[in-house]
């Protein structure tokens, strides 16, 4: 195993290959070197030899020419060179004619020799050979020598002699033939290859060594802390940054690893960060969190899920620890998600672990490998017990007020808060307005008004709160009164309003009647004081008809200036008398539900002028404090004139009960009739300076039936009466004791917005809303309604 990662280690693969490669290289050097330097001593001695044999060929060459055979054979017999192995001097015959070695003279060198092929391989023997082809070389008994020979030209000097002449023809006399050893260079050489091994492996050792520590220094120790710091990583180790100093491709290799792994670090971080969020999503997301795999086993599951089912889950089939059952659930969205691969709701029951019937919403969802396979199912399970239970509470509430609503005596109306629709109704709309609930169901609630005053109640109906009388119109088109609450709410993901209407036509003539007996009791109270004021016109009345019957009869002229001043106060007097009367009638005639401006100064007037006669039989003053430019107010004249007259009644008896058998002082006996106005409301004073009222009874004064008088002196009706009247025109009244004696009643009416006011029907409706030029307004119709009824103009004339 060892060897085999030694084998597998870089070092040593790069260390071999380079080790080898140069190994390889630094022998080819020296095995080129020992060949070369062979070859140079080759060429040496064959050139060495062949200056040899040619300076021995001149030696001979005198020799030879005279034919001195002695001294030719000293020359050849003498070896100047100890490597010289053998001289011979061979004649053109081949035979050798002398010769080192005297056992070979005489003998016949054959052609096939190889110091005789250079030329005999030839047709025609050249005269001159090249070195390489003079040369030879020969191996004997591990000797190397080498050879060469030396033609003998055929000159001049040796043709024509006497003794051994040669014929002109012949080109070549013999050759010289001389063999050498190379046993000194061969022992040279044989050093020079030990010296050149020896230099090439201490070059090849000093070389590995040097790229041994080079590839140690500058790429094995970096890449092995590159290596360890890697496997320290994969090991889950910290990061920490490799420091190579080195300006190559290992350095930048060592800084993109510190970057690679400063983003593996911040990514892995971040992965780390997510995987901690997911997880605890996972652990504290409010609903049951669980994994089931294939086998419908629970195999993952969040802290919540453990809560509620025990510690004892894991592994163990979602149906026995959701149910507590021993097999599949018929309807499994668990199975569907396999099934069909994809998401499922369900609602289901169960039990806790305390065995209490809990109700779950149930999601689930595949969970896929990354080949996108379904391999198991993740199941939310949202306990919706709670819900349930309000659910259960909801549905018996809703039919309770259901009942209630059904029950209701005054019709309620659901309506759709944008166009006033009718949604919904109860049972009461059919005694009150003649419908069944289905024919009144997705009708405007406006239909139930009159035409002219449709838009004025849109308007109204979503604005205010409360209507204390509207007229409306049933089935048959019979005019109704109702009082509305209106409320704003929401249904069935509308914004509604719920209206509650009641029929006060019934309560409205009774408080009519009332009003009129009222009225009756008043008229019959002030019978006196309207006779004495009718008896002075008729009285004058009387005197003049006298003093014009007198002149008549006596048949006197009458002065045409005193017969005008006599009509002129015959027409005046008239004229009060049917005020009078007139005053009287309107006074005593129903009053009428239509409302207009009204200035409140002129109803005083009026009251008090109907009722002044009986205050000065009883020498009662009055203190009039009224406000010039007073405020218009929103009424009915006619009541509000009631009103008065039933306060001043009021304090006339309680001024006759305390000052009764006394002789007051002049002035203490007096009524303070009082206006005046703020920003919002006008306000009216009332003040005597009778009895007052107990301190205990000041919020029972205004019951009806109550009174403070002796039986017989009165009904107890007329300030019930008159609270009723002021509410309607959402007026108050209070009373209060002054500090000098006496009660002071205040009435406080709002001001009317008299230019936003419309008149439908003889009737004034003011709102802040603002109207069209269907009708026209209550400022420019005001006066003339007040004239035509607040003066007896029509009725004097009628009456005349």
């Amino acid at each position: 195993m060892k060897i085999k990662n030694m084998v597998q280690n870089l070092t040593f693969k790069m260390l071999l290959s380079g080790g080898v490669t140069f190994f390889i290289c630094a022998g080819l050097w020296a095995a080129f070197n020992v060949v070369y330097l062979q070859e140079f001593i080759l060429r040496s001695i064959k050139s060495d030899i062949i200056t040899l044999s040619d300076t021995v060929l001149i030696g001979l060459d005198c020799a030879t020419l005279h034919d001195f055979e002695e001294d030719i054979q000293q020359i050849i017999a003498f070896s100047p060179h100890k490597n010289i192995k053998a001289i011979r001097l061979v004649d053109k015959k081949g035979r050798i004619a002398y010769s080192s070695n005297r056992e070979e003279v005489g003998n016949i060198v054959p052609n096939s020799e190889q110091s005789c092929r250079a030329c005999h391989d030839q047709h025609t023997p050249p005269a001159i050979l090249s070195q390489e082809d003079r040369s030879r070389v020969l191996q004997v008994n591990d000797a190397i020598i080498v050879g060469t020979v030396t033609p003998i030209p055929n000159r001049p000097g040796c043709s024509g002699q006497s003794c051994h002449a040669h014929s002109e023809e012949e080109q070549l006399l013999g050759i010289l033939d001389m063999e050498v050893t190379t046993e000194i260079k061969d022992t040279v050489l044989r050093e020079f290859e030990r010296a050149n091994m020896l230099i090439s492996f201490l070059v090849f050792l000093a070389t590995f060594l040097v790229l041994f520590l080079n590839y140690h220094i500058l790429i094995f120790k970096p890449i092995r802390r590159l290596i360890q710091a890697t496997k320290e990583i994969c090991e889950g180790g910290s990061y920490s940054d490799i420091s190579v100093r080195q300006a190559d491709e290992i350095g930048v290799l060592a800084g993109s690893y510190n970057d690679m792994c400063r983003k593996v670090a911040e990514k892995e971080s971040l992965l780390v960060a997510q995987r901690e969020e997911y997880r605890n999503l996972f652990q504290n997301v409010p609903c049951l969190l669980s994994v089931v795999d294939t086998n419908y086993k629970v195999i993952r599951h969040n802290m919540k899920y453990e809560d509620h089912f025990g510690s004892n889950i894991r592994g163990r089939h979602c149906f026995e620890i959701n149910k507590g059952r021993k097999d599949r659930c018929t309807v499994c969205p668990v199975e569907k998600t396999f099934l069909y691969d994809s998401p499922h709701v369900s609602e289901e029951v169960g039990l806790s672990k305390e065995g209490k019937t809990i109700y779950w919403i149930v999601y689930t969802a595949p969970v896929k490998d990354a080949e996108g396979n379904t391999v198991a199912a993740m199941e939310m399970m949202l306990d919706i017990t709670a819900r349930k239970e309000l659910e259960f509470k909801l549905a018996a509430s809703e039919l309770f007020y259901h009942s209630i609503f059904e029950a209701i005596p005054g019709a309620l109306f659901v309506l759709n808060a944008n166009n006033l629709s009718i949604m919904n109704c109860n049972d009461a709309v059919l005694k009150i307005y003649g419908y069944k609930p289905e024919e009144l169901l997705s009708k405007p609630f406006t239909s139930l008004f009159k035409k002219e005053e449709r838009e004025y109640w849109t308007r109204n109906l979503r604005t205010t709160h409360e209507i204390n009388q509207a007229s409306q119109l049933t089935k048959d088109g019979r005019s109704i009164f109702v009082s509305m609450r209106i409320s704003l709410s929401t249904f069935e993901k509308y914004e509604v309003l719920i209206v509650s209407c009641s029929d006060i036509t019934k309560r409205l003539e009774a408080e009519q009647q009332f009003i009129h007996a009222s009225k009756m009791t008043t008229l019959g109270e002030m019978a006196t004081g309207v006779a004495h004021e009718l008896n002075q016109p008729l009285t004058i009345l009387k005197s003049i008809s006298g003093f014009l019957a007198r002149k008549v009869g006596k048949g006197h002229e009458i002065d045409m200036n005193m017969l005008e001043e006599i009509s002129q106060s015959i027409s005046t007097h008239v004229d009060r008398a049917g005020k009078i009367i007139s005053h009287m009638r309107e006074f005593g005639r129903k009053s009428e539900l239509k409302t207009m401006p009204v200035q409140f100064n002129e109803v005083l007037k009026r009251g008090f002028e109907f009722f002044s006669q009986q205050l000065t039989v009883r020498n009662i003053s009055v203190d009039w404090q009224l406000q010039e430019d007073l405020p218009l107010i929103i009424a009915e004249p006619n009541r509000l004139e009631q009103v008065v007259i039933n306060l001043l009644v009021n304090a006339r008896d309680a001024i006759e009960e305390r000052w009764n058998g006394k002789n007051p002082k002049n002035g203490i006996k007096a009524i303070t009739l009082q206006t005046k106005s703020t920003e919002s409301v006008v306000i009216i004073k009332v003040c005597d300076t009778g009895s007052g009222v107990p301190e205990n009874m000041t919020k029972k004064i205004f019951e009806p039936f109550f009174t403070t008088k002796d039986v017989g002196k009165g009904t107890g009706l007329g300030l019930s009466i008159t609270y009723g009247i002021i509410q309607d025109y959402n007026g108050t009244i209070v009373v209060e004791n002054q500090e000098t004696g006496g009660a002071c009643f205040t009435i406080t009416f709002p001001i009317a917005d008299v230019e936003n006011c419309l008149w439908l029907d003889d009737r004034c409706i003011c709102s802040r809303a603002e109207f069209n030029d269907k009708g026209s307004s209550c400022q420019e119709n005001g006066s003339e309604k007040t004239t035509r009824r607040g003066t007896p103009e029509d009725d004097t004339s009628q009456a005349s």
